[in-house]
This record gives C-alpha cells, sequence and structure tokens, in this order.
C-alpha cells in the first residue's frame, strides 16, 4: 500500500536521482569543452571560470549520488528499516559532499581578481584581445599592468589609458556566473534534506507499522487461549 509517506519519499527520491545525473552530465560536458580554443570573450572569461571548477570532484559528487539513490530502491522494495537506515547515511554524506563543493565555488569568488590575474597572464594576446573587446577595457588592472593587446577596441596607448583595466568588469561577470553556479549546488543540497527528511518520516511510519503489527501479533495469539 502506497502512503502518502511513501509517495512523497519516492517523488523527491526520483527528483534526488535527476540533480545526479544533472551534476555528473554538467561536470562532462564543460571538462571536455572547455579547453576548447575560444571564440569570443565571453566564452573565453567562461571557459577559464570553467577550468578552476572542481569538476573531478562534480563527478564524483554525481555519481556518490546515483549510488545513494540506488541504496534506496531496496528501501523502496522492501519494508526494511535497515536498508532504508543505510540510505539516509548516503544521503547525508551526498549532501555534506555537494555542500563542501559549492563552498569551494563560494570561496572562488572571494579571490577572483587575483585568481583571473594569473589566468589573464599566461594567455595569449589574441585571447586577451577577445576579453578586451567583450568587457571593453584595456589590459588588466590597467592598460600597463599589465600592457594592454593592441587591438580595435585598444588601438593605441592613449586610447588605452582612457580605458578602464579589465579587472573588475571580468571580476563582476566571474562572480554573477559562479553565484548561479553554487546558488543552484546549494539548491541540490536542499533537495538532499528534503529527501533526508522525507526518508526520516518514512522510518518513523515503519516503525510504527512494525509496532501494531507486534501489537496485533499479541492479540492474535493472546485470544487463542
Amino acid at each position: 500500500m502506497v502512503t502518502k509517506v511513501l509517495a512523497a519519499f519516492i517523488g523527491v527520491d526520483i527528483l534526488f536521482a535527476l540533480t545526479g545525473a544533472l551534476i555528473v552530465g554538467f561536470s562532462v560536458i564543460v571538462r571536455s569543452t572547455c579547453f576548447n580554443p575560444p571564440t569570443d570573450g565571453d566564452e573565453a572569461a567562461r571557459d577559464l571560470l570553467y577550468q578552476q571548477f572542481p569538476l573531478s570532484a562534480g563527478i564524483g559528487n554525481g555519481v556518490f549520488t546515483f549510488i545513494a539513490f540506488a541504496c534506496t530502491l531496496p528501501a523502496l522494495a522492501t519494508n526494511s528499516r535497515s536498508w532504508l537506515k543505510g540510505a539516509i547515511a548516503l544521503v547525508v554524506v551526498n549532501a555534506i559532499f555537494s555542500l563542501v563543493i559549492g563552498l569551494e565555488l563560494w570561496i572562488l569568488t572571494l579571490r577572483i581578481k587575483e585568481t583571473f590575474s594569473t589566468l589573464w597572464n599566461v594567455q595569449p594576446a589574441e585571447v586577451q584581445g577577445f576579453m578586451q573587446g567583450a568587457f571593453n577595457c584595456c589590459g588588466y588592472f590597467n592598460s600597463t599592468s599589465p600592457a594592454f593587446h593592441t587591438d580595435a577596441t585598444c588601438p593605441s596607448p592613449a586610447t588605452a589609458a582612457l580605458m578602464t583595466g579589465c579587472a573588475t568588469p571580468l571580476s563582476r561577470f566571474s562572480n554573477t556566473f559562479i553565484d548561479n553556479i553554487f546558488t543552484a549546488l546549494f539548491g541540490v543540497v536542499g533537495i538532499d534534506a528534503v529527501l533526508i527528511v522525507a526518508a526520516l518520516c518514512l522510518l518513523k511510519e515503519r516503525k510504527e507499522m512494525e509496532r501494531y503489527r507486534h501489537i496485533d501479533e499479541k492479540s492474535g495469539a493472546r485470544g487463542t487461549f
């Protein structure tokens, strides 16, 4: 018999599995494309940020989500509370795993200007030019530190000196971009938390049903005398 508690658990459990698929898919696709040569400044900045993401950890997180989901299946197929307790433990670990990755991305936003400075310095002039054009800036901190790349946006030292450096617009772009990613990841942690609550409710319901069954068995046994 499917109770409301069981139905809620099944619904959240399916959503939990979908988050694992989303994390794995995102991490695999990004890791396979973020090192490709960029074609514009936005793509260049985005790919440089992706290269700083813990993508391998993301894949591991998604795989662990599938493992935790697999452990919920025997708990659904049977009335075993042991399987359910094991699944709850795995979901808790998975939630902590996701939270740590989200915090790592959040910490990245706190030092993004310094991080991007290092990345900027090792980029080819063409890539620097892409970002100068996309963010309407010259050089990184300013037109001379490091020296700007001569292009349509920064055609001469005099023009470049009037332009802002790319550090501020790149930092603004990066913070917004990463904020969206780690906010989504914290949302995944929220789904984990809801699944844990649903599993605990189901565990309590099964414990009560088992207690009532024992009472009925004792009553039946007493009635035979």
